[in-house]
């Protein structure tokens, strides 16, 4: 006689095959967040662009607006490193590329750039910033969805300074990454102590990229008043608006096509 398999067990595998963002994907608060974005995307991208990092939860665009999907990956690598995504389906990547340096596009190519939870993956910020505005066309847009620190699995972690983003940007954030990767694995992952040294060495030989910063909305936005001081960053803050446990910020290039990067 066939002993009956256990309800936890059966459970366990089918989140298994499924995928547990599958899950989060059917949540309320994940559709609402959607569809802000989506209505925020309405209003304020046209013409053809890019977004980064898309994988199962791709904006949606308005009609007539056309986008390229950009990653570090294949759709088939993606698949593999991302096996919680389960059964969910992940954009076809048109461009393999990095996120923050973009060297497949041309200056003044694009009129928007997407990057939903891509920023806080970033080694230097402002770099990264620079070098999208770039790639913009007169007037165009970076459309930026950011985690909420108040609301996310960083909620332990401090804060990003300005100072901080800045000394990354002129000395390069070499200088600051063990530390990064540090403080994550101590106050997200909560490593113990002993083994944290341990841990950075796995992630560096792996390439892993955590959050390497933080922010909230008012911090964001500090951020993004003061970048603008730099002669480089001419862009206007078309929108600054929060989610159950993200923000949204819609940047617009204000000056003349950019050369950066």
């Amino acid at each position: 006689m066939t002993q009956a398999r256990s309800w936890p067990g059966r459970a366990k595998r089918i989140l298994k095959r499924v995928g547990l963002w599958s899950v989060v994907y059917l949540s309320p608060r994940f559709r609402y967040r959607m569809k802000l974005r989506g209505r925020l995307a309405a209003k304020h991208l046209s013409g053809s662009g890019i977004e980064i990092g898309g994988l199962h939860a791709p904006l949606r665009v308005p009609s007539g607006a056309t986008v390229r999907y950009v990653d570090r990956a294949t759709t088939a690598e993606l698949r593999r490193l991302y096996p919680d995504l389960g059964l969910l389906r992940i954009v076809d990547v048109d461009v393999v590329d990095d996120g923050e340096n973009l060297v497949t596009f041309e200056p003044s190519s694009l009129d928007f750039i997407i990057a939903n939870h891509v920023i806080e993956h970033c080694e230097n910020p402002l770099r990264t910033l620079e070098r999208w505005l770039s790639l913009l066309r007169p007037g165009g847009v970076i459309y930026m969805a950011v985690p909420d620190q108040r609301k996310t699995f960083d909620r332990q972690r401090p804060l990003t300074s300005f100072e901080h983003v800045l000394r990354d940007y002129s000395e390069g954030p070499a200088g600051s990454r063990r530390d990064h990767l540090r403080e994550y694995a101590r106050l997200v992952d909560h490593v113990p102590e002993a083994d944290v040294e341990g841990v950075v060495d796995r992630w560096l030989a792996e390439d892993t990229r955590p959050h390497y910063h933080a922010w909230t909305p008012r911090t964001f936005r500090e951020m993004l008043e003061r970048a603008r001081e730099l002669e480089s960053m001419t862009f206007s803050v078309e929108a600054l608006s929060e989610a159950p446990d993200e923000f949204i910020a819609i940047l617009r290039l204000t000056g003349p096509a950019g050369t950066a990067g």
